[in-house]
């Protein structure tokens, strides 16, 4: 780094505290932080910041939530911080294009794929749930678009068959966190050029839904398998289990699973054997390694089976 930047920082989950951190470290002025209101949650609907708010908090920085970045009001406070650059990760509002120009160097978002692929809110699940077998991050310089902006650097990973949601987060986090600092130096120092991104290749990362979480047995069981592990460790992607046959049927999320190699001619959601193997629409199945009932705790396979008679012949739906 040749000089210290005056940055605001605009984030709001965990996957943003990292970048975060890592730009304080590089010895960035961190002039503020913008991040979404503090909202209630537990039992007692305390009102609790985000953890970008949380860990900003604590080292000193100022912290900003506005509920919008359309007022005047809130364009004049933005651009009246005198940025080098904004860096944005995960932020949960729109930028007006006053915001977006009022930096001296613009805006420059870390976003989790490579794009034009996975455009959107929910690319680290969207990616998985597709069988990507590759994916990655980018600093890219924001513009009105939803993600359409020029790329200035990228990291890549593998996606593996046991990669969940949960891990991948984790991943690129880190990836994240040590990309931004090479890519802002790079942009202040010029040595970096952001190059457009392709016109072929979009795809949308879709909020992920209700209608995204239930399992169908009748899908391929490399879809099933996708689906666990794109949904997992939250929101979980589940099923319906009667414990007994006259019992109401239960919600059981499925949290990891592993692709099987064999075959059979069962109906769709049948379990093969008595150790969870499951039955999908391809002639093709897989095998629930960790499981949540209602109420409960999740459990790795042996344990949930220990608790909880599924034999062979069970249907889930």
């Amino acid at each position: 780094m040749t000089k210290p930047l005056r940055i605001a920082f605009m984030g709001s989950p965990d996957f943003s505290v990292p970048v975060l951190a890592a730009l304080a470290e590089a010895g960035h002025e961190i002039a503020c932080v913008y991040s979404q209101p503090p909202r209630p949650s537990g039992r007692g609907r305390k009102l609790r910041p985000t953890p970008v708010h949380a860990w900003a908090d604590a080292e000193g920085i100022e912290v900003r939530t506005p509920k919008s970045l359309k007022p005047a009001e809130e364009k004049a406070r933005f651009a009246a911080l005198g940025l080098d650059a904004a860096v944005v990760v995960a932020y949960g509002l729109i930028l007006p294009k006053d915001v977006l120009d009022a930096p001296r160097l613009g805006c420059m978002n870390m976003h989790a794929s490579l794009l034009p692929r996975w455009r959107g809110a929910a690319p680290i699940q969207r990616a998985i749930m597709a069988g990507d077998e590759i994916t990655g991050v980018q600093a890219m310089m924001m513009e009105e678009g939803l993600d359409t902006g020029p790329v200035l650097a990228s990291e890549e990973t593998r996606i593996f068959p046991f990669t969940t949601a949960g891990s991948l987060h984790d991943t690129l986090a880190g990836l994240a966190a040590e990309l931004a600092p090479r890519a802002l130096d790079g942009l202040a120092e010029g040595t970096l050029t952001p190059q457009s991104q392709a016109e072929d290749g979009v795809t949308y990362a879709a909020k992920i839904t209700a209608a995204d979480q239930r399992i169908d047995w009748s899908m391929p069981a490399h879809e099933v398998d996708c689906q666990i592990r794109g949904l997992a460790p939250f929101p979980g992607a589940w099923f319906h289990w009667s414990p007994k046959p006259e019992d109401e049927p239960v919600r059981v999320k499925a949290l990891m699973s592993r692709l099987s190699d064999e075959t059979h001619d069962a109906a769709p959601g049948t379990l093969l054997d008595d150790a969870l193997l499951v039955a999908c629409g391809d002639g093709g199945a897989v095998r629930l390694l960790k499981l949540q009932k209602p109420g409960a705790r999740a459990m790795e396979a042996e344990d949930f089976l220990r608790g909880n008679r599924v034999a062979k012949g069970t249907a889930f739906t």
